[in-house]
């Protein structure tokens, strides 16, 4: 068993749900694996993790995503979109809709939708594969989806700008080649440039009120972090966040190493004996979609 640390704001609540995201996929991939934060120092707040083998579990969780291709699942009976038309100089070009998705006996929600289509990051061939499913937002189950993101813009895509970068963008791919020591000790901290995200980092987080103006409309880039985001998909996967009132939404931490499964109940900040603090943020709007904002403790 290897145990390491990482920095983690808690009042970001982006931050907390990668830190699951971290556990959940070093459990796959590892084994065995464990988790909790420890604020014993106000000014060094970290997340701990344990699990199988001999390598730092934080860099092999990194590693993965660096390597992860991103492919889109569906039930037998999915029809996808036709091609779409595009008008150009001479006529209408013809844009091919994409790779179909992989096709699946078994489907999480009662529609297929095109945007929300379910991913699996998936390293390796078939008789090797190694592969995390992403599909919080259309799990079909009573649970609130927190899918946040919305518009013309899929999952995979996403997804893919979060791992692969999109156009001078930089993504997990390229910072684990440029920056792998400081990604490794300090992931969250490591942000660029973002092509796209699922809106769970909060640094990342804006409104043409707040700003005073549309970043989007001005070509501004905003920056955040492509690790928060992929893993705070991944760690929503089988826990959700307490949605108490419209967009006010709490989260828990523990203050002590759990496995996947007690910290999933841990983070919907349900009542345990060992420490445990809560917070609560706001969901904000930004246009169709909803952005995760700073937490504050809740004297709950």
């Amino acid at each position: 068993m290897v145990e390491a640390k990482i920095p983690v704001d808690l009042f970001n609540p982006g931050q907390v749900f990668a830190c699951l995201g971290f556990l959940e996929t070093a459990d796959v991939l590892l084994g065995n694996a464990e988790g909790g934060f420890d604020w014993s120092d106000k000014a060094d707040v970290s997340f701990c993790l344990r699990a199988k083998g001999m390598e730092n579990p934080f860099g092999v969780v990194l590693g993965f995503l660096a390597e992860a291709e991103v492919r889109r699942y569906a039930p037998y009976n999915y029809e996808g979109p036709p091609p779409k038309k595009k008008k150009s100089v001479e006529g209408e070009a013809t844009i091919p809709p994409g790779d179909p998705p992989e096709v699946s006996e078994t489907f999480p929600g009662p529609k297929p939708d095109r945007m929300s289509l379910p991913i699996r990051l998936v390293v390796g061939s078939s008789e090797l594969e190694r592969a995390i499913l992403v599909s919080h937002w259309a799990d079909g189950s009573t649970r609130n989806s927190f899918k946040l993101y919305a518009g013309n813009r899929s999952a995979a895509s996403i997804a893919n700008a979060m791992l692969q970068g999109s156009g001078e963008k930089m993504a997990v791919q390229a910072l684990w080649q440029n920056s792998r020591t400081e990604l490794e000790n300090n992931p969250f901290e490591v942000v660029t440039s973002m092509g796209g995200s699922f809106n769970f980092d909060a640094r990342g987080a804006w409104t043409s009120i707040d700003a005073g103006y549309s970043p989007n409309d001005q070509k501004d880039a905003i920056s955040a972090s492509p690790v928060v985001e992929i893993l705070a998909a991944i760690g929503l996967e089988h826990a959700r966040p307490d949605e108490f009132e419209t967009r006010r939404v709490r989260y828990g931490v523990w203050g002590c190493l759990l496995s996947p499964v007690f910290a999933r109940a841990a983070l919907a900040a349900a009542p345990f004996a060992f420490p445990m603090r809560r917070f609560v943020f706001e969901l904000d709007l930004s246009g169709k979609n909803k952005v995760v904002t700073f937490a504050q403790e809740d004297s709950l």
